[in-house]
């Protein structure tokens, strides 16, 4: 019963996506094309990174409410100081990086409230954007726009980098050792502790992956957009916790689905553009989105159910 849960931890949000896939392909026939799915989810893959950061920190048992203003910042370092001066902008983002696992680190040495404290980061974060680019504006390096709006064949860039990403992120996470290690931390940090691993370091290094995912997020979404805003992704706080809770993973800690997730920010994409197709006013869109989650969630508490009392 364990192996059919975890089937079915996985099956639900590849059913959910392909479910909207083909509403969407029913209301609007033009889409299914090359053009017409790229289009569809070309906003996908910053989505995908900021929810690949967020299921990092539910990993280890924590919760960020500072993404979507660490990604604005990231955002707004890349269209500023990596466009202008790339030394300085690649030192840094990596001194982000860095801050992102000190982070980590000082929450789990004082025994702080991480909502709490990366609540009280999003402001700093937020303020940082703010100094760097006052005003939207900017401008993409030439080489990341080319990356970002490349055209592979037979499959759309989204599509492809997609894959890469539950590709990279399944790899580090499930099939590596510290990914295992990682996920046990959220389990029983306790126990890992015990077996003589430095709970301090590996919440560091979770923290650390977090804000190496959300640069990376920053990056692709000046890609596409091709300059920046100090508030351009302060919605991706809630589509990242979202998407991974879609894609099968809890709030509990060790218990994520890095594929799932990338599935999660796919369908939380597609949801917006079906939404749109549907003529449905933007105050109601997010309500909508909302709704969409809560029915997963209702059907996936549904076999787990099942699978307990069959068990």
């Amino acid at each position: 019963m364990r192996r059919l849960f975890s089937r079915y931890r996985i099956l639900l949000p590849v059913v959910s996506l392909a479910l909207l896939l083909v509403a969407t392909f029913y209301m609007q026939p033009r889409t299914m094309s090359y053009f017409g799915v790229n289009l569809l989810f070309n906003l996908a893959v910053p989505i995908a990174l900021a929810t690949v950061a967020q299921m990092c920190i539910m990993m280890v048992e924590d919760i960020d409410l500072s993404v979507g203003a660490f990604v604005s910042l990231t955002a707004c370092v890349t269209a500023t100081l990596l466009n202008d001066q790339p030394v300085l902008g690649v030192g840094v983002l990596a001194c982000l990086v860095a801050a992102y696992a000190v982070m980590g680190a000082v929450i789990h040495r004082l025994e702080l409230p991480a909502i709490v404290v990366t609540l009280g980061m999003s402001f700093v974060w937020g303020g940082l954007a703010l100094f760097i680019l006052p005003t939207p504006g900017g401008a993409s390096p030439g080489w990341l726009r080319s990356m970002m709006t490349s055209t592979p064949p037979m499959v759309p860039m989204a599509v492809v980098a997609s894959v890469v990403i539950a590709t990279v992120a399944h790899l580090l996470v499930v099939r590596s050792g510290i990914g295992t290690v990682l996920r046990g931390v959220g389990g029983n940090a306790r126990s890992v502790a015990r077996a003589g691993w430095p709970v301090i370091r590996l919440k560091a290094l979770a923290y650390g992956l977090a804000g190496l995912f959300g640069v990376l997020a920053g990056m692709a979404l000046v890609g596409l957009t091709t300059s920046a805003d100090a508030n351009i992704a302060l919605r991706y706080t809630l589509l990242s916790i979202a998407g991974v809770i879609l894609g099968g993973g809890e709030f509990t800690g060790g218990k994520v689905s890095p594929v799932g997730a990338v599935i999660g920010a796919l369908t939380l994409t597609l949801a917006a553009s079906f939404l749109s197709f549907l003529r449905l006013s933007p105050d109601w869109q997010i309500g909508a989105q909302g709704g969409i989650l809560i029915i997963v969630l209702m059907a996936r508490l549904l076999f787990t159910r099942r699978n307990t009392r069959d068990g």
